[in-house]
């Protein structure tokens, strides 16, 4: 059979004449077609002619498809170009050759890594172009590098413009562009500053500083106001360093100043030698071969290059006369304290530089703030003029100063200072004392440790550690723990009571020194004071038992009170003397029938009731007070019965005021407070003695019976009896 439209050759079976033919595919090779990019034309382009079909022949349709590729061939139509068109660099003189100047970059948009693409760089201009400077650049991939050959010179050439050309390798036609670097050469030191010229005295009288005799000028090629042109001065031969050399920022010059005082006697003239170079190292480069291939055979160094300038000056000294010299200005003795008054210290004498002897010398004392030593006049020997004490408040670290003044008798009466520092040695002259004298130590059940210190004002070994030690009766009562120490624990016992101990407390230091201190301590509830010394408030000291003697107590006294205020006018009065002034009151009275023409004198001022005393003041009329029956209703049955017996009351403020606070008062017990305590039997401690009928005036508050106030008219004439011992009073003179 011939093969059909297709290409596919057909079969038919022998044995089955009604098979139906069948057909296959077969895959076609058609070669692509390429333009060149940007062809000029004419359009439409004519690729070429390709024919072909494959046809179903049952449904007349195509059975397959061919595909055509048309290649489009790059051309060299984009030159390389650079990112920049101009770059601008900064290298410094002294910059070694074969150094990276600057680095280029170029892109080429044509097909990558084809000759369109593949670009050279070169230079294509240098300008100014020097003797001593070639520039080149280097390929490195797609950068190129721009270095340079030989050496640069600032002051030849300051600034550099170099262009550089990018090339691409076209085959058909080759395109470049270009960028310009600017290279901008920084100045640096290569150039040695050198003297010009001098100015000046070069003289300086001794004894002087802060001036300048001299100054110095020097000239620097390189650019003013750098590093590499300030200059930088040396003084060489300055034994004694009495000088230093500035620079004078704006001429650059060298300004030689006295810093420290020159001596005509050491010598008259100063010899120095001043070098200069500056801030900035200096570099020198010199070419001395040049190669057509590769780097110039240059002679570079970066070291001392270069020997500085130096110049040798000389300074005069002038004489002139100066005071006298102590020498040490300064002198430091050491002397124990306590020497004897006369006791030789030392001899502090200056000298004169400018007389072969100190004869016209003589020394006075300055500041001697104890006047505490002696000068001699002639020979400047020192002695004490009183005891030295170490522990004085002149003293500070154990030195004691004094000035010396050393005076020339010439006619400038010129005046030289010495300091004479006494360091004393410590002596045992001092007993260690107690830092605090008085304690507040607290109740407890158990022992309590209470700190308590001592000092002296010696040093050690003469004065710590102390020995303490408790005089007197306090076995099981007080102790110490430890006993040697600076600070020891003072221990209270349980037993012992509240209240106010006086202790007596040896101490004794090193040497066996010892002294008696009174230590004062005062034992309290601390739950109820912060401080044992405080007086506590009347709410917290009295107990129930202390406020009913204080009722009973106001009570008598209201009564005392009426029968001062109550006057009657009628009766015949029985008059006592008064004395004012004896400093005692004595209270006249006279008894009338109760009346209701009494009046209450002018004269009364005020009674006064403070804290549990009570005080009668300021009722005198005509130096008597006067007293008078109180109407019934206005009485208690005591108070009329008192008014009735028309007593007479002889009395001082002071003895009813102590009686009163004294039925007040709280007596000590072991272990209780004192605001805890019964009132007790009243003892007068004065001269008289104990008095068992004032001894009896007190009531016990928590048993107490109105009726008890009938019978203390008897306890009151007493009373009235010890305050004025010169009346004998008896109770048939008051009927």
């Amino acid at each position: 059979m011939e093969p059909g439209p297709g290409g596919v050759q057909g079969n038919t079976s022998t044995t089955h004449t009604t098979e139906i033919l069948m057909r296959h595919k077969r895959a076609w090779i058609i070669d692509s077609f390429s333009i060149d990019e940007e062809h000029p034309g004419p359009f439409p382009y004519k690729f070429g002619t390709v024919t072909f079909e494959a046809v179903d022949q049952e449904n007349n349709k195509a059975i397959t498809r061919l595909a055509v590729i048309i290649t489009v061939n790059d051309v060299n139509d984009n030159p390389p170009r650079f990112s920049r068109d101009v770059f601008k660099t900064y290298v410094e003189e002294s910059m070694t050759q074969g150094t990276n100047v600057s680095n280029l970059m170029a892109e080429d948009s044509d097909k990558p890594n084809t000759p369109n693409s593949t670009f050279d760089y070169s230079i294509t201009s240098v300008s100014p172009n020097t003797l001593n400077a070639e520039f080149y650049v280097e390929q490195q991939q797609q950068t190129g590098v721009l270095s340079f050959r030989g050496c640069l010179d600032y002051e030849k050439t300051e600034k550099y413009t170099v262009v550089v050309e990018a090339k691409d390798r076209g085959e058909v036609i080759r395109r470049s562009s270009s960028c310009t670097v600017i290279v901008h050469v920084q100045d640096k030191n290569n150039h040695m500053p050198t003297f010009n010229g001098l100015t000046g005295t070069r003289r300086v009288k001794e004894g002087e500083s802060g001036i300048s005799p001299l100054r110095l000028h020097v000239t620097d090629k390189d650019t003013n106001g750098t590093a590499a042109w300030r200059a930088k001065y040396t003084i060489h031969g300055d034994t004694g360093e009495h000088f230093k050399i500035e620079t004078d920022p704006e001429t650059n010059d060298g300004i030689l100043t006295v810093i420290k005082p020159l001596d005509f006697e050491e010598s008259a003239a100063r010899h120095l030698s001043i070098s200069v170079d500056n801030e900035e190292p200096y570099f020198s480069c010199q070419v001395k071969r040049k190669t057509s291939t590769g780097l110039w055979e240059v002679a570079y160094t970066r070291e001392k290059g270069g020997m500085p300038a130096t110049l040798n000056i000389t300074i005069e000294v002038e004489d002139v006369d100066e005071p006298p010299e102590f020498n040490p200005t300064v002198k430091k003795i050491y002397v124990k304290e306590n020497v004897e008054v006369g006791y030789p210290l030392t001899t502090f004498d200056a000298m004169d530089k400018d007389r072969s002897s100190s004869g016209d010398l003589i020394y006075i004392k300055g500041d001697d703030p104890g006047g505490w030593v002696k000068v001699d006049l002639k020979t400047a020997k020192i002695t004490t003029a009183k005891i030295l004490d170490r522990e004085s408040v002149l003293v500070v670290n154990n030195t004691y100063n004094v000035i010396i003044y050393a005076v020339d008798k010439g006619s400038r009466l010129l005046t030289g200072t010495g300091t004479l520092i006494i360091h004393l040695m410590d002596e045992n002259d001092n007993l260690p004392l107690l830092k605090v004298n008085t304690l507040d130590v607290c109740l407890s059940d158990k022992p309590t440790m209470t700190p308590i210190s001592a000092y002296d004002l010696d040093e050690e070994p003469e004065s710590t550690p102390f020995y303490f030690e408790l005089l007197g009766d306090v076995e099981g009562k007080w102790s110490l723990d430890p006993e040697y120490g600076t600070t020891v624990n003072l221990v209270k016992e349980r037993i012992v009571y509240s209240g106010h101990h006086e202790l007596q407390l040896q101490i004794s230091n090193m040497q066996g020194q010892s002294s008696v201190q009174n230590l004062s301590v005062t034992v309290c509830d601390c739950s109820m004071t912060v401080n044992c010394r405080l007086r506590q408030a009347p709410s917290s000291r009295f107990g129930g038992s202390a406020i009913g003697i204080m009722f009973v107590a106001l009570l008598v006294s209201l009564v005392l009170l009426l029968l001062v205020l109550l006057l009657s006018c009628e009766k015949e009065k029985i008059a006592f003397p008064f004395y004012p002034a004896s400093g005692d009151a004595l209270l006249p009275s006279n008894i009338e029938t109760p009346g209701t023409d009494c009046k209450i004198p002018d004269t009364f001022r005020e009674s006064q009731v403070d804290k549990g005393h009570v005080e009668v003041s300021k009722g005198l009329h005509n130096g008597v007070f006067q007293q008078t029956h109180i109407s019934q209703h206005r009485l208690t049955s005591s108070s009329k019965y008192l008014a009735s017996r028309g007593r007479a009351f002889v009395m001082r403020n002071e003895a009813l005021t102590s009686l009163i606070y004294q039925r007040l008062g709280s007596i000590q017990a072991p272990g209780q407070e004192l605001c805890d305590y019964d009132p007790k039997q009243y003892a007068y401690e004065g001269d008289s003695g104990s008095d068992p009928e004032l001894d009896a005036i007190s009531i016990d508050g928590n048993k107490f019976d109105p009726d008890e106030l009938r019978d203390l008219d008897p306890r009151f004439l007493r009373l009235a009896t010890i305050c004025n011992r010169s009346t004998t009073l008896h109770q048939s003179q008051f009927r």
